[in-house]
């Protein structure tokens, strides 16, 4: 269970869950999507989109549709805070009212102040033209309250902004709109100063979009979504200027294996360990308009390309041992007997459960960190026939943490198991059946 705050807002008052425990999906109680993530101080903080369900009279059933923007922080990448709505469509002096296009978002830093960038529609098209424009809000603190500029960013038509500030002060600012574009900013932030450059080095197949730039020991990374084929993946292109000439080097990470046409990412050190941020329809299998955003480890080769990245369940951060341990959010599993599905599936945020029904069949879930000697293992769960569950360390064949009987009953219960060897440190645990039987489990934890 969460717990909730209130946040005032322009003088709104909104509701905002506060420290979320999250592996992947990282946000588990709202949809979200083209994740920037940002070092502000010692947290890392997430500007996403904000997908919502269309319905007649409210955007455009069968589409994307999203009307405000959040923004999300943590300091251990397992905890994450909403602080709240920062901007929505019909607060934005510009935007077509009730428009639902409040796309792909960025945000940075500069001269004590922080930026927000966000592409919409404007109410006034013989002043700013047809479809998408950029927009600015300007804030003291990364989580608001943000005051929107009373005009888009003159020169600039497109999408998915993405703004990189050089280790000289230069800004740039890059977006797409069939191809990706870049140019540089003033030290407002607010204007363009020169030229537009079409980024045209890239692969001219199949639409790209969403660009993200990095700088890594002099060599400048210009990511980007790119359909290949039917779907997007996420590819990168370097070059030794914030504005190319690049040359292709890479998939970042393949397509959705389920499907997912879009992705939408951006890579960032925290704490010395660089990550991915990017989203998939976890919560919507069957909509892959309505999406949640994730995060998981990424590396370079000695030569400073990037190692593919292979999306995961468990995704990043340390869990504490005195939480509840989402076993369904796995690091590996068995080939056989291991399943998970959704707790209910008419609230699929109520997450998912971890399902065991073949003798020794296991999940594996890493880095759970144990702080302090614990004297019990409590678990939430659900035997359709009776079994048996083992909690080991390490591997199936690990140490025994416990051995704990399930019930048959189709009511969901916390059974707990004193512990006479407590594990210490951080272990990885093994959730395992034994014997015969069907366990289903919502969570575990360590008291």
């Amino acid at each position: 269970m969460s717990s909730f705050k209130l946040s005032i807002i322009s003088g709104c008052i909104f509701l905002s869950c506060c420290d979320v425990q999250a592996q992947n999906p990282l946000i588990r109680d709202q949809f979200t999507a083209d994740p920037t993530a940002r070092v502000f101080g010692d947290r890392i903080y997430v500007f996403p989109s904000h997908d919502i369900l269309a319905r007649e009279g409210k955007g455009r059933p069968g589409w994307f549709c999203m009307e405000d923007y959040h923004v999300f922080s943590s300091d251990n990448l397992t905890e994450w805070t909403d602080h709240g709505m920062i901007v929505t469509q019909n607060e934005v002096p510009w935007v077509r009212p009730n428009s639902y296009s409040m796309w792909a978002p960025d945000c940075i830093y500069r001269n004590g102040k922080y930026y927000f960038y966000f592409p919409t529609s404007a109410a006034d098209t013989v002043a700013y033209g047809r479809g998408f424009n950029i927009g600015v809000a300007v804030a003291s603190h990364p989580e608001g309250p943000y005051t929107a500029q009373p005009s888009p960013i003159k020169g600039v038509k497109g999408i998915d902004p993405n703004v990189f500030i050089d280790k000289d002060g230069q800004a740039y600012l890059y977006w797409s709109q069939g191809d990706i574009f870049g140019a540089k900013l003033k030290d407002n932030m607010l204007e363009l100063d020169g030229e537009v450059k079409t980024l045209g080095e890239l692969p001219t197949k199949g639409l790209k979009e969403g660009p993200f730039l990095f700088e890594r020991n002099g060599i400048y990374y210009m990511t980007y979504p790119h359909v290949e084929n039917k779907i997007e993946r996420l590819e990168y292109a370097i070059g030794n200027n914030p504005l190319g000439p690049f040359k292709f080097s890479g998939v970042i990470m393949d397509e959705s294996p389920t499907g997912c046409w879009t992705n939408h990412h951006s890579i960032l050190p925290f704490k010395e360990q660089w990550y991915l941020f990017y989203h998939h329809n976890d919560y919507s299998p069957s909509f892959d308009k309505a999406r949640s955003i994730r995060a998981d480890s990424l590396s370079f080769n000695d030569d400073g390309t990037i190692r593919k990245v292979i999306p995961t369940l468990r995704g990043i951060g340390i869990t504490q041992a005195n939480s509840q341990i989402q076993i369904d959010r796995y690091s590996e599993k068995s080939a056989e007997g291991a399943t998970i599905a959704f707790l209910d599936t008419a609230n699929k945020f109520a997450g998912w459960m971890a399902i065991l029904d073949q003798p020794n069949a296991w999940f594996k879930y890493n880095t759970v960190q144990f702080t302090k000697p614990v004297k019990k293992l409590i678990i939430k769960a659900k035997a359709a026939t009776a079994g048996t569950i083992v909690i080991r360390s390490g591997s199936s064949n690990g140490p025994v943490i416990a051995e704990i009987n399930i019930p048959a009953g189709n009511e969901w219960k916390e059974i707990s198991k004193n512990i006479s060897r407590p594990p210490s440190g951080i272990q990885h645990l093994v959730m395992q059946l034994k014997g015969s039987g069907k366990v289903d489990t919502d969570w575990i934890k360590f008291e």
